[in-house]
């Protein structure tokens, strides 16, 4: 088995490699010495050419091949870059020699957020030796309890943390993965903490939302900000597959399992290999391929249809229905095993009528990028909306989400021919089944010549707005009541007691 030293590169081991401190060889140099290594990984955010140097200076000390990987950090107590970097450098490591290897990290080197983030990975995902050395006492094995870890690591923890939360409050902290992704709500933030913590973990995620809210859109975010940033994000919809050709589109298949399988086939499981797999409308699956799917979840390999043996996959698996998944297990229509087995983290986008403050940041950014797309189009002049249009967008409901905002915008960028999409622009551009729904859910000039049903009216006005806020309360009776105006939690359970809202 394979003995294989990972470590940053550290300006004490530059020091040494140049004579101008008194430490000797240097934590990695000392190590590479006194310990006989097969492998030697090191990790550099310092300039290429410093890098190269003492690599070429190691050289000399030492017989094992040395690998140099560049990682660009934005300081050198970043939590999340830090461990990042070092996930996809022993990942690579992994990849490379399988599983006939044992890892040694070195703690010495690079900074005390770099030290951390080892210990971390050693006593979690990557199961190591850990290491420090100094002049001294040589190169030492350091001992850290799991128990010790688990107090540690929550406190290690807590600087980033209060750094999405400085995101929360509006501050600005890079996200580039997530900057497609348009918001301000409070709502939509929450969501976008939670993608961004998930995010480095290669743990399943189910992400719920209505049609349109862009649940694609994060699980590609989501795969940016991953480890697995760098393999394929492969997206399938679940409902667009003959149930007849699911297996074989997902698994793959084998030359002559079937009349018509002339070669042999790899499923989109292989093809996504080492990266993310999306799962779109998993709701959708039939109950025949849940059992398969959660047999690929529990052993981590699939199998051709026609094959003898098994094959290995490492990917992650994001799903995303726009069912309440809860919902089709109590009918039976989803497996719960199943289910428990993609939820592990869930992540529900809000419809765009609950996202208070995005629809017209949305609006101003969506048509930018319209006039972005449209200007290598012949005739096309960059638009800008009136107030009277814009308003009339506020206020309607956008049941087909972020998705219909953007065609309406559209249509209407296209049927104006000034520079100004006016209010008779949007009218025209909203699709009738969008108008349609939008006439049926208001609620002041309604027709009542036939005659209306005041009391179903008031009762479904009062039930939504009463479910809004316990669910934004999160069951809180004294703050949903705040958030409705009424005087006491007392009065709130009336109101829900008389409106029948559980």
């Amino acid at each position: 088995m394979k003995s294989i030293l990972v470590s940053w590169i550290g300006f004490t081991d530059i020091s040494s490699s140049k004579g101008t401190n008194s430490a000797g060889l240097g934590p990695i140099a000392q190590a590479s010495v006194d310990r006989r290594y097969d492998e030697i990984n090191l990790i550099s955010d310092l300039p290429q050419q410093t890098a190269i140097n003492y690599v070429n200076w190691l050289k000399v000390h030492t017989s094992a091949p040395i690998n140099l990987h560049s990682e660009k950090l934005s300081g050198p107590t970043n939590f999340g870059e830090i461990y990042k970097a070092a996930v996809i450098v022993v990942t690579r490591i992994q990849q490379k020699h399988g599983r006939n290897f044992s890892l040694t990290f070195h703690l010495s080197p690079g900074t005390p957020a770099m030290a951390a983030v080892w210990i971390i990975l050693a006593k979690t995902r990557f199961p190591s030796e850990l290491i420090e050395s100094s002049r001294e006492h040589g190169v030492v094995s350091v001992s850290v309890p799991f128990d010790i870890s688990a107090d540690f690591i929550p406190d290690l923890l807590r600087r980033p943390d209060r750094k999405l939360e400085k995101l929360a409050a509006g501050l600005s902290i890079e996200a580039p993965e997530f900057e497609d992704i348009i918001y301000r709500s409070d709502v939509m933030k929450r969501i976008i903490l939670k993608a961004r913590r998930v995010a480095p973990r290669s743990i399943p995620v189910l992400i719920e939302g209505e049609s349109g809210t862009g649940k694609e859109l994060l699980a590609r975010a989501i795969h940016k900000a991953s480890p697995r940033m760098n393999k394929a994000f492969i997206a399938i919809n679940c409902g667009a597959i003959p149930a007849e050709l699911m297996e074989s589109e997902l698994f793959g298949h084998e030359k002559g399992s079937f009349t018509g399988a002339t070669r042999d086939r790899p499923g989109y499981f292989e093809a996504a290999e080492g990266g993310t797999l999306f799962l779109d409308e998993i709701g959708e699956l039939p109950k025949k391929m849940q059992v398969k799917l959660l047999r690929v979840l529990q052993e981590n390999e699939i199998k051709r249809i026609g094959a003898v043996t098994t094959k290995k996959v490492d990917i992650r698996i994001i799903a995303a229905t726009n069912k309440d998944i809860v919902d089709e297990v109590a009918s039976g229509s989803f497996r719960e095993d199943l289910f428990y087995r993609l939820a592990v983290a869930v992540l529900k986008l809000p419809p765009l009528r609950d996202r208070a403050g995005d629809l017209s940041l949305l609006i101003d950014k969506l048509l930018g990028q319209i006039n972005q797309e449209s200007a290598i189009e012949p005739g096309y002049k960059d638009k800008k909306i009136s107030t009277r249009a814009k308003n009339l967008m506020l206020q309607h409901s956008w049941r087909g989400n972020v998705r219909e905002l953007l065609n309406t915008l559209r249509r209407a960028a296209v049927w104006t021919s000034g520079n100004t999409i006016h209010l008779e622009d949007i009218e025209d551009a909203l699709s009738p089944l969008s108008a349609a729904d939008n006439n049926d859910k208001k609620i002041l000039n309604r027709p009542i010549s036939g005659g209306i049903n005041l009391p179903d009216i008031l009762k479904n006005v009062a039930a939504h707005y009463l479910k809004r806020a316990l669910e934004e309360t999160h069951g809180n009776k004294t703050e949903a009541s705040k958030l409705l105006g009424l005087s006491n939690y007392q009065t709130l359970s009336n109101w829900l007691k008389k409106y029948d809202v559980n």
